[in-house]
């Protein structure tokens, strides 16, 4: 069973209401309900899968980024997968992690200096393994439209900020913008003015999260100013400092109580990362709890048991079925129905 927070009263009423409606009868409008009701929830940990999910059990089975890697976090139960934009010589969202392609593919160069022609004679190439696969290089259409109403897309913008609204306007052509995620890291008063002027031009009904990691932003003060200005569903909190050589024993300067207050009272998921750096070592990103203290070295309760105790609500990961079957196990994860779920009272005095 998992730790109990420490006593937390709320100071404002949560949400929803007893006998809401779910916000959708597809599946990602089931998903998109526990999104957007954080505080109804806290029983559940979401699982997001990092370039799609590419792999199981330390072994690389798809392309990442790809739209086999999708159906298979689909597949597996993942209720999120987390792709990368960038654009194309003559200016088309296309999906992929880095700016250059020698890596994911059987091109070379850089992804900006091929036309969308040309990147579509590109095949996509599982890491690892070196094969070959079918898949050329998605565009972000393609990519939304294999995504919608099954799964929610967060979509990692490798542009500019202001690239924002081109991407949520494609989304809203196809009548799906509610089930996007977009993100930007967000450090200082200027960076969140700046989210705000291109979040504008976007206009609404998208759901924005913001990243904050702990080598700029380094107590949750920082997050309710986020809060203030963009209301968000989840922020996403990256542990820079305590790299993977010795084991977070706190969590690191965000993953605090106060932190996990400041969540109670916004309403909004805490989002957790554990998947590896290329050429970093495993748990970069999580203090040494990450995916390869919990696949390699066989101590889930140690990596995602440990993010799952300390307030994360939805945990990205590059093993998503390990993470969902291990949740799942341990009493971290509450099946999906088709009745909607009463809200708790706002008395409530314990969150987990």
């Amino acid at each position: 069973m998992r730790t109990i927070w420490p006593s937390l009263l709320f100071t404002a009423a949560l949400t929803a209401s007893t006998g809401q409606t779910l916000a959708g009868k597809t599946h990602a409008g089931q998903i998109l309900d526990r999104f957007e009701h954080a505080n109804q929830w806290r029983d559940h940990v979401m699982v997001a899968a990092h370039r799609a999910g590419s792999m199981q059990a330390g072994k690389t089975l798809y392309a990442e980024n790809s739209l086999a890697a999708v159906e298979g976090s689909i597949a597996i139960g993942a209720e999120i997968v987390e792709v990368d934009i960038r654009r194309s010589k003559d200016g088309v969202f296309v999906v992929m992690h880095d700016s250059w392609l020698d890596r994911t593919t059987t091109c070379k160069g850089e992804v900006d200096h091929y036309t969308l022609a040309e990147l579509k004679q590109c095949r996509l190439v599982v890491e690892g393994t070196g094969a070959v696969t079918n898949e050329t290089v998605s565009t972000l259409r393609e990519m939304l439209t294999a995504t919608k109403d099954r799964i929610l897309i967060n979509l990692d913008n490798k542009l500019e900020v202001t690239d924002l609204p081109g991407m949520i306007a494609v989304a809203r052509e196809l009548g799906m913008v509610d089930q996007v995620i977009v993100k930007e890291n967000l450090w200082n008063q200027q960076r969140i003015e700046a989210a705000k002027a291109a979040l504008a031009q976007a206009g609404g009904g998208f759901q924005f999260m913001p990243i904050l990691a702990d080598d700029a932003v380094h107590d949750a003060a920082f997050a309710g100013e986020v809060d203030k200005a963009f209301a968000p569903h989840a922020i996403e909190l990256i542990n820079w400092r305590n790299g993977a050589e010795t084991l977070t024993t706190t969590g690191g300067p965000l993953f605090s109580t106060r932190m996990r207050a400041s969540a109670v009272r916004g309403d909004w998921h805490l989002w957790a990362d554990t998947y590896a750096i290329v050429n970093k070592p495993g748990g970069f990103l999580a203090g040494g709890r990450g995916d390869e203290l919990a696949v390699a070295a066989s101590l889930p309760r140690e990596a995602w048991g440990f993010w799952a105790d300390r307030g994360a609500t939805i945990i990205q990961t590059d093993e998503p079925k390990a993470a969902i079957d291990w949740l799942a196990a341990n009493g971290f994860r509450v099946p999906y129905t088709s009745e909607p779920r009463p809200a708790e009272p706002a008395h409530t005095a314990s969150i987990n």
